[in-house]
Parts: structure tokens; sequence; C-alpha cells
């Protein structure tokens, strides 16, 4: 259980405004609507906003890092308390030896019976998400195309160490390495993250000149971004690792690239295939034509079969979503719709050819 002290200190379903029974659907929902209201590029200064969203949709956004999280939070001194009848003071015992993970937690809480706590290992950086705008074109094929994306990444001076080059990095003095500071309270003894090192039980005794001992640098950079065919306005594509930096030589988070696609006039979309209208006269549905229909490629020749009725849809063969290279996947077909289109206006002649017709047809005329 990769269990973190954040875990503790920070009600993700707060974060994201739903409650602990939400369904994977409205936790979805919820963050897209905070992600997009709090986007660095939608509004300037709410980075930090955007980063907290982000890291609690990293958790309750995947189905076994939600469980773990509930579980921690359950056992944990913030779900559980520390007098009366409920959680450690409850008079029950604990090992913390046969928790994994939490026994070093726990036993960093608690004085005894669990192992040393470690020092707080460098945090994994944050997930991000921006928008790219495709035309109708492009998201059916598929497309690799850029992203610009401002954000921090890692320092080039110091690569990440926040020291100055030909420099390291000192033991913190005030926890002595540990990253934790204790805290003395009767039968047991509480610890918290050493406030000047951050927990991470190292300082920076002479700055990088370039970042100031952040390890960080704004800057603007570029993601080539692969997005697959047949991709659907709104859909997620994921890229690892080109996120946020991590912390120090943690690894980045992974970038999120939600689709927007463009509208097109000539076409519709059902799942892999494509769809269109065709209009052809009342003559030629009854007796039977051939029609010219687009593609995305270029047009291409449909026969319309006598009686066809209005409303018919006929196929032409895959010219839909291409095939996206996915095993027993093949591409779709271009799906087309007859509207049969009926005369407004009509000459003599025309009206006395119809007359004509209309009376043939009638049961009276049939008669001998």
């Amino acid at each position: 259980m990769a269990a973190q002290r954040e875990w503790f200190e920070k009600d993700y379903y707060k974060v994201l405004g739903v409650t602990q029974s939400a369904t994977a659907k409205e936790i979805t929902r919820s963050y897209r609507k905070l992600a997009k209201e709090f986007h660095p590029d939608a509004n300037p200064g709410s980075e930090e906003r955007f980063k907290e969203i982000s890291s609690a949709y990293d958790v309750l956004g995947d189905e076994t890092k939600r469980k773990e999280y509930d579980e921690v939070r359950r056992l944990g001194p913030a779900a559980g308390g520390f007098g009366g009848g409920g959680g450690f003071g409850g008079g029950q015992t604990y090992r913390t030896d046969d928790l994994g993970d939490l026994g070093d937690i726990f036993g960093g809480l608690f004085g005894g019976g669990g192992r040393r706590r470690r020092n707080r290992a460098p945090q994994r950086g944050a997930d991000l998400e921006t928008g790219l705008h495709l035309s109708f074109a492009d998201a059916v094929n598929g497309v690799e195309t850029t992203v610009n994306l401002p954000s921090d990444i890692r320092c080039g001076t110091c690569h990440g160490s926040g020291a100055a080059p030909g420099t390291s990095l000192r033991q913190c003095v005030r926890c002595g390495g540990s990253g934790q500071l204790n805290d003395d309270q009767g039968p047991f003894s509480l610890s918290k993250v050493c406030t000047d090192c951050g927990g991470r039980g190292q300082m920076v005794e002479t700055p990088c000149p370039n970042c100031h001992g952040s390890g960080h640098e704004h800057s603007t950079r570029k993601v080539k971004v692969r997005i697959p065919s047949g991709v659907e306005d709104g859909q997620r594509i994921r890229v690892k690792g080109r996120g946020a930096p991590g912390e120090s030589t943690a690894p980045a988070g992974d970038l999120y690239v939600v689709a927007h696609v463009a509208h097109d006039p000539r076409f519709g979309r059902r799942g892999r295939n494509l769809t269109t209208v065709a209009k052809v006269s009342f003559a030629d549905a009854a007796l039977g034509t051939q029609t010219t229909v687009p593609t995305l490629d270029e047009s291409v020749t449909l026969k319309v079969p006598a009686g066809t009725q209005p409303g018919t849809q006929l196929r032409v063969r895959g010219r839909g979503v291409p095939a996206s290279g996915k095993k027993h996947e093949s591409a779709g077909d271009l799906l087309v719709k007859i509207e049969v289109e009926v005369p407004k206006n009509l000459t003599d002649a025309q009206r006395e050819a119809l007359e004509r017709f209309a009376f043939t047809m009638t049961p009276e005329s049939q008669e001998v």
C-alpha cells in the first residue's frame, strides 16, 4: 500500500466536492468541472488549487488507489481520534509491523512498537490537463501534433536538487536528517513533518542561482502528442510522464489532453461509423439511380436501387473511421441516409404527367 502522509491531512472527497459514496462517474464529472474552472490558462494564479484538484483525482480516479486511501483514512489518527472509545484510544492493540508501509507511518506517529519512520521520499509530480482543438478529419484519422504547456520544469542548472553546481545538500540541523519532529505526549509520542526541511531531511546551503533553491524553473514547453484515430469530443488522452516535475529526482506526473473536436457539416459520428445524407428526386428514388456522396478522402459513387423509400440507409463499407491498429478492430463504414426531394413548383406538363401517374395507381384505374 503506497500510503502517503498527505492522505491523512487532505480530504480528497472535499477537494473534489463529492461525498465518500460518490460513484466513479460522479468523481470524474466533478473533477472535469473543477479542472476547467481552475486551469492556470483560464484562471491565472490558480496553479496550487489546480495541483490540489489533480492530486485528489489521481487518487480517487483510480479504483485501487481509492480503496487504499479510504483504508488509510479509516485507520489513521485523523479518522479515529486519540481519546474516548474509538481509534487508537479504545483499548485495542495495533501491531504496526504487520501493516506494511502503514507500519512506517504509524511507527513515526507513536513512539515504539513500529519500525523507524523513514524520511519523506521526494513526491511524484502532479498530473496536468490541457485542451487540444482538432479538426473533424484529424480526430477521425488520428494525428501527431504538439501542445504548448506553460508549467514548471526541472531546473537545468541544478537538475532539480536546488543546490548550486559544485555544492551539495546538507543534513537538516533541526530534525537531524530524519525529516520528522517528535512531540512527547505522555504515554505515546507524536511526530510531524519538519518545517525547516519539509520532511526531506536535507537543506540547500547554497541555492542554485537559476531556480533559487526550488529545483524548478518556469518555462513553456512543447509536448508531442499522438492522437489515435477515432478520438471523440471530450475524450482524455494520457501522455505518461509529461505532467508537472516531481520533487528532486522523483518522477514527473502525467499529462491528460482533452480533445475538442470541430463539427463537420458533411458528417456525423456513430461509433466507428460516419453518417451523411444524400438527396435524390422522387423519380430517381422510384426508378433507381447513381449519386455521388462525400467521404473523408474523396467522393464515391453510390447506387440507389429502384423503389428506395425515404429514410433508407445505404452503406459504403470501409469509408468510416480508419482502423486504429488494435487487434480485431476494422475500419468503420459510411452510412448514407436517403432523403427524397418532393418538387414544390411544377410546370403544367409535370403536373399533368403526375396526375396521369397518380390515376394509374388508383384501384379504379386498374379495373378492366
